[in-house]
């Protein structure tokens, strides 16, 4: 089948898993709070230019893809012919270009975050199919996403941006090991998933006082999520692992909230992610 020579509206927002935007845009809110916060023009740059290494990073995803989806998965865009492979390519590249440009300029710490982040992007997307270590660079991936946002904020990386940024790894280590099983055969192991719990273990451990109490409640309504998730993989029949990794992935916006300031304004702002997130997931696949 030719390439569509111009690709539907759909087919761009599939191939950028932009339902999976909000937990971009979280995982940049708690870290610039962990760092202070700062102007708010800051934040909206981070959340615009890491939002376009996402999407870039997605698009470079099925690019390097190609050759296995055909074989296996050939209702990605490329394969069926929706949008040629040099046309993703091309998208891809010019994104991470555009995204990484203005946060090189945002000091020396967020250009070396940004390179750093970049250089996770690229290499995930050329090897998560041939090596087993994939989740923990894919992990690699949201943590120098954190750090690239404490990094423009007022205090810049702090010891608990750094924490934050470990814990947030271990949540994706979790998930992504799970993403990994959709196209691979066989039965899941457990220990993988223990990675997941190091959100919950750092809030334990860092709130005191007057704010255990919130830490608590939040880390139970974390650990509830993750439980709701993964009964569509571990106590159904017919496992159904595309839904358990969609919530997961919603899920990084309740990690988030875990790890942020107690501002109103800013739990409004991560559960508005969270609701986002879920919501987009009705419309668009989030793998």
């Amino acid at each position: 089948m030719a390439p569509a020579s111009h690709p539907s509206a759909r087919t761009l927002l599939v191939l950028g898993r932009v339902s999976n935007l909000p937990t971009v845009w979280s995982n940049v809110l708690c870290g610039w709070l962990l760092a202070g916060g700062g102007s708010f023009p800051i934040l909206l740059l981070l959340g615009l230019c890491t939002s376009a290494l996402y999407v870039g990073g997605m698009y470079l995803n099925d690019a390097f893809d190609a050759a296995f989806d055909r074989q296996h998965r050939r209702e990605r865009p490329i394969p069926s012919g929706a949008i040629s492979e040099a046309r993703v390519w091309q998208i891809g590249l010019t994104l991470l270009g555009v995204g990484a440009s203005p946060l090189l300029w945002l000091g020396l710490d967020t250009a070396l975050f940004t390179v750093l982040l970049v250089g996770c992007i690229l290499l995930y997307d050329a090897v998560h199919k041939a090596v087993a270590f994939s989740p923990v660079i894919m992990a690699g991936c949201r943590f120098f996403l954190i750090l690239v946002a404490a990094s423009a904020g007022h205090a810049g990386v702090t010891g608990l941006s750094l924490w934050t940024a470990i814990a947030m790894a271990g949540w994706i280590v979790g998930l992504s090991y799970v993403a990994r099983r959709e196209s691979l055969p066989g039965a899941l192991a457990w220990w993988p998933l223990m990675a997941m719990a190091l959100p919950v273990l750092l809030a334990l451990l860092v709130n005191n006082g007057e704010h255990r109490f919130r830490g608590i409640w939040l880390s139970a309504l974390l650990v509830a999520w993750a439980a709701l998730c993964l009964r569509h993989t571990f106590t159904r029949v017919q496992r159904n692992l595309g839904r358990t990794v969609s919530g997961l992935l919603a899920g990084i916006c309740l990690v988030d909230l875990l790890a942020s300031p107690p501002h109103a304004a800013a739990t409004a702002g991560l559960l508005l992610c969270f609701s986002a997130a879920l919501l987009l997931q009705r419309f668009i696949p989030a793998t």
